[in-house]
């Protein structure tokens, strides 16, 4: 297994992490048995978050005697002190921990930020809580190249995480960005939340980005670890044939992949166009029907709600049908 070191956190950590949003759909005692996987092939990252309901939990249950062994992540997504402060308390319960190595800030727009970093703001609450040792280290996940730029302009920022794979590479100067700040970055959605059917070639890709500090594939089962390990154990240069194949796949997805850059916005019937697609691939991709179902039903306008003006496609840089992709989504969800 290959370490690499954190960004400026100074946290040595795997290459290849876990993701935790998979174990939503298996229980307790598999995602036990999977850690201790992890345990015996030297895999140490482990990332999770408030959001991804019963995920705390079995890790906490899973990580009973060997939790010191890993570097654990989770997130919230809370905006406020006292909300933030609540969570930070329910994670540390959850996971059956003293401590959590890194808290993030999940997923926030430039205004949420601005918020998280104002008066009685998140901020406040993950410095208390690192300040009390109850966290190590403070982070961000984001899905807009804005929030990213962002990002790299706070001082408190230490890690970032942000989709990097085959078929999205906008984020790709703002990651060598993060190793010149020596801020670390994690690669979430690898497979671009499954889109990508080539698992080891996937891994592959973004381990060869020298810029990366861990890739967290979410995983459920044994053999999609001995897969993951597999794919991140071959640092041989990219082949000929892999190459044409990450053409190949570019090629496929490229018109009908929605990268979640946000340039379609804003919506004139006030859908969040990349939530919709992000929701539908939990759906489609994951096989996490009840949890993609129920955050897709939260949303104040759904896609029946589109009201097919084409203004959204007309911004989209990947030339996306979103109208008629929109209409394939209401039609899955039912609404």
């Amino acid at each position: 297994m290959e370490y690499r070191t954190l960004g400026k956190t100074g946290l040595k950590i795997s290459t290849l992490g876990f993701g935790g949003i998979p174990i939503q759909r298996i229980d307790a005692d598999r995602t036990k048995e999977l850690m201790h996987g992890l345990l015996d092939a030297g895999v140490n990252y482990i990332d999770t978050a408030r959001g991804y309901t019963v995920s705390e939990s079995y890790l906490g249950y899973a990580l009973e005697g060997i939790r010191d062994k890993f570097v654990l992540a989770t997130k919230s997504m809370a905006r406020t002190r006292e909300a933030m402060a609540a969570d930070i308390e329910t994670s540390l319960t959850n996971l059956r921990t003293g401590y959590i190595d890194l808290y993030q800030v999940h997923n926030p727009n430039l205004a949420q930020l601005e918020q998280v970093c104002g008066a009685g703001g998140a901020l406040e609450a993950l410095t208390e809580a690192k300040a009390a040792g109850k966290i190590g280290h403070i982070g961000l996940t984001a899905h807009s190249v804005e929030v990213f730029e962002k990002a790299l302009e706070l001082d408190w920022v230490e890690t970032i995480m942000f989709p990097y794979n085959i078929v999205e590479s906008q984020g790709e100067a703002l990651i060598e960005k993060c190793a010149e700040k020596n801020v670390g970055f994690i690669v979430m959605k690898p497979l671009a939340g499954g889109a990508i059917e080539d698992a080891t070639l996937a891994i592959r890709y973004v381990c060869a980005n020298p810029n990366i500090s861990v890739v967290i594939p979410g995983m459920a089962d044994p053999a999609e670890l001995k897969q993951n390990l597999a794919a991140a154990a071959d640092t041989a240069p990219l082949s000929a044939e892999e190459l044409e194949n990450i053409h190949r796949i570019r090629r496929e997805l490229g018109t009908q992949f929605c990268r979640r850059c946000n340039y379609c916005a804003p919506c004139a019937a006030g859908i969040s166009i990349p939530s919709v697609f992000l929701f539908d691939g939990y759906l489609s991709r994951y096989g996490l029907a009840d949890w993609a179902k129920g955050r897709y039903g939260s949303m104040a306008k759904t896609a029946s709600d589109c009201i097919g003006c084409g203004i959204c496609e007309t911004r989209c840089p990947y030339n996306l049908p979103i109208r008629r992709m929109m209409k394939a989504v209401a039609a899955r969800f039912g609404k």
